[in-house]
């Protein structure tokens, strides 16, 4: 199963890149519409969308693909790929040059890989998480450990102050006048969790992100040993057969730490009682 994970980590980072290389051509000059939801869409995403099922099809033939832009319904597959073509699409149509690409393998409906491309500030993620699946024999083989541009990652392990960072989003910055901490708003699900991840940031929230914004990030968030909480009691994973996710979001706070969740997380909890209120 080695060549099998090698197989993996060459075709996602190979993919990402492509797709991103045509992205920063299209960058400044991508013109967005409405979708039905509210977010944007570019001939870009959907372009990527495209071109990325496509190689997924054809490198491996037995793999679901659940994808923002195209099938929101999870098949029966035994592996399934989750796609954001375009993570942080508002950015990338408006000239801000934090988005990415983000790939998730899941595995019975469980991400066990994910990989996360940045092309405007040349960073790439990637990791292998087994998880509560580390028993599994198609899995024994499977690396372990979390990567930016294939250097090894953790969260940083530094005493809590108020010049470190905790990423907000546009719909959580109800909570920013409260936190104990700079703020900061990247505009890009899953690179907030990755600044967590990759030692950045001390934590990050964000308030409605869908099955493609967190299905790469989450493994990578895991992998690094980083803390990973749903702010809603449902669990995320394993994803059920037949259902859409088209519209399902996941509001998720991560931190770097276990002993600091009680230290963010009533501020968050106390946000969502006002906004609820």
């Amino acid at each position: 199963m080695k060549d099998f994970w090698d197989s993996i980590l060459s075709f996602s980072q190979t993919t990402v890149k492509t797709v991103g290389q045509q992205f920063l051509k299209d960058f400044g000059s991508a013109q967005a519409n409405e979708k039905d939801d509210g977010s944007l869409v570019t001939q870009s995403d959907n372009w990527a969308d495209a071109e990325i099922r496509s190689a997924i099809a054809s490198t491996f033939p037995s793999h679901g693909i659940l994808s923002e832009e195209g099938e929101h319904v999870f098949p029966d597959t035994e592996w399934c790929w989750v796609v954001d073509p375009l993570d942080a699409t508002t950015n990338f149509a408006r000239g801000v040059p934090i988005w990415g690409i983000s790939l998730g393998l899941l595995y019975r409906g469980t991400p066990v890989f994910g990989c996360v491309h940045l092309p405007p500030v040349n960073q790439s993620f990637h990791g292998f998480y087994a998880g509560d699946l580390a028993g599994d024999n198609v899995l024994a083989n499977m690396p372990q450990g979390a990567f930016l541009n294939n250097r090894p990652i953790c969260p940083t392990a530094d005493k809590m102050s108020g010049n470190h960072i905790f990423n907000l989003c546009s719909r959580s910055v109800g909570i920013g006048p409260h936190l104990p901490s700079k703020i900061r708003m990247l505009g890009m699900a899953s690179y907030n969790f990755l600044t967590v991840a990759s030692g950045v940031a001390m934590g990050g929230v964000e308030a409605t992100p869908k099955i493609w914004d967190i299905a790469g990030s989450w493994v990578i968030v895991k992998a690094a040993g980083a803390v990973w909480l749903p702010l809603e009691s449902q669990a995320i994973f394993p994803l059920e057969v037949g259902k859409n996710y088209g519209r399902i979001c996941y509001p998720t706070l991560v931190m770097n730490r276990q002993e600091l969740v009680s230290v963010f997380l009533p501020f968050v909890e106390a946000w969502k009682k006002r906004k609820m209120g």
